[in-house]
């Protein structure tokens, strides 16, 4: 029944997503890298922004929300979670999508493929949890 729930929720969300996510699908719906992404993806009590399942990827997009309050403190604790079902979890502030959405997907493709330092153009800020030392 929970797994309903999480199913109805996702499919919600995707009809609300955000300007950021929105636009960021529209980039890794063109599978970059070869990469396939899905959206508003149910995870356990979770729904993730992005998941690829090939390389057990969770890919989630930060608004100003999550630095406010007990957010940033919220969002390390759902990484730990996913992190504990063997999933990569890369977080990008929604400032960054929206200004340079091809530069956040080929960071994505970059570090997947095992690249450390991704491509030149990429201006990758730290998310608010990532400023406070989590990832």
């Amino acid at each position: 029944m929970a797994q309903n729930r999480m199913v109805i929720r996702a499919r919600e969300l995707r009809r609300l997503t955000s300007l950021p996510e929105g636009v960021l699908w529209q980039v890794l719906r063109t599978r970059p890298g070869g990469l396939k992404f899905r959206r508003q993806h149910p995870i356990g009590a979770f729904v993730v922004d992005f998941y690829c399942a090939a390389v057990n990827l969770v890919v989630e997009v930060d608004g100003a929300s999550h630095g406010m309050g007990g957010q940033a403190q919220r969002d390390a604790r759902r990484t730990a979670w996913l992190k504990s079902q063997g999933l990569r979890v890369l977080r990008y502030t929604a400032a960054d999508v929206l200004h340079d959405p091809q530069a956040v997907a080929s960071g994505i493709v970059a570090r997947v493929s095992g690249k450390t330092t991704p491509p030149p153009c990429f201006a990758w800020s730290p998310s608010p949890s990532r400023a406070m030392g989590r990832k």
